[in-house]
């Protein structure tokens, strides 16, 4: 695991706003996140909790005129909230590119992969046409998609789920990013495809040195691709650790409540999985305290009072609950098998 002493992206105070006026919805409150080189960090939690947003926040793909950013996004000393123009158009793709959730929304129905992936290519470089067309079927080749000569070819319609998800991410990397993100890019693919991204996208992640950013719902996914995980509820990171950590020694009542929905070994078959009660708060109406406390069992008058503040609880793992004195003996109480 690459440590984050020198962190290739940095992000402080990270607040997205969408709207104005009473109507106004903030998206994320203050999030603090660092990523080092080489490493990967997953964004955990449920719908709506902020982890697209982040993402969308990195490469400034939220609409100006109907949201507002406060905070920095520094990448490699730059901060990415000052960009305007041809540098923020350099910057995206070049330094920190994305692969989408669905690619049949995400590329051109109209234009063959090949030429999408040719025309990113010679956006960041001055090459020929014959030297981007090099590039694509190189990509192509490195994501393993089968006879990629043929494929250059081919429209996005014209290939399989997870042949296109292959396509993304070698549009992706066609520009030889420094930082990659991965907004739950296994979500529409059946299970036997997801494997075989997920395994790509980490050999791929080891075999270019990059810096990734995986989002996901899923535990074994933050499991298998991930060094650390980044757990967010209501626009807030509100646990952070080495995967180790965050699954053997979870310490945020939330966190807690998503290992416990989980199957595993040790439940006996036909037993119902545990929810976590209630639902996601409204952005929009947002109670005064932790966002979590109405649905928290161990949630005290401080709790409902005012927002926590992070703090360490030992090896850089960080947790923003009031309750961080006696979660370790309570949450297991309240879910025994959560570290099986």
């Amino acid at each position: 695991m690459t440590t984050t002493s020198d962190p290739v992206l940095d992000i402080r105070g990270l607040t997205v706003t969408f709207g104005g006026g009473p109507k106004a919805v903030r998206a994320l409150d203050g999030v603090d996140l660092t990523l080092g080189r080489g490493e990967v960090i997953a964004l955990l939690g449920e719908s709506g909790s902020g982890k697209s947003v982040t993402l969308r926040s990195i490469l400034r793909l939220h609409p100006p005129k109907r949201s507002r950013i406060e905070g920095s996004i520094k990448v490699e000393g730059v901060d990415v909230t000052t960009l305007e123009g041809r540098a923020l158009e350099a910057f995206r793709g070049k330094t920190v590119s994305m692969v989408f959730q669905e690619p049949m929304l995400a590329m051109d129905p109209v234009y063959t992969v090949g030429q999408q992936i040719m025309e990113a290519v010679r956006n960041h470089e001055s090459i020929s046409a014959a030297d981007a067309r090099a590039r694509a079927l190189e990509m192509l080749t490195l994501v393993r998609i089968p006879s990629p000569e043929r494929r250059l070819q081919a429209y996005p319609h014209e290939m399989s789920g997870g042949m296109r998800q292959r396509a993304m991410i070698a549009l992706a990397l066609s520009s030889k990013p420094r930082i990659l993100l991965a907004d739950e890019p296994t979500t529409a693919l059946d299970a036997t495809v997801q494997v075989q991204v997920l395994l790509l996208l980490r050999e791929l992640q080891r075999e270019l040195g990059l810096s990734m950013i995986f989002v996901t719902h899923d535990i074994s996914v933050a499991v298998e691709v991930a060094d650390r995980i980044a757990v967010m509820y209501a626009g807030r990171i509100v646990e952070t650790g080495t995967v180790r950590d965050v699954i053997r020694r979870p310490r945020h009542p939330y966190t807690i409540g998503l290992l416990s929905t989980r199957a595993h070994g040790g439940r006996l078959e036909g037993h119902r999985l545990p929810a976590i009660p209630g639902s996601p708060p409204d952005l929009a109406n947002l109670p005064p305290g932790c966002a979590f406390a109405p649905r928290c069992a161990i949630a005290a008058e401080a709790c409902r009072a005012s927002v926590p503040e992070a703090v360490d609880v030992g090896g850089g793992h960080r947790v923003r609950c009031f309750r961080t004195a006696d979660t370790a003996n309570r949450i297991a109480a309240l879910a025994p098998a959560v570290t099986s």
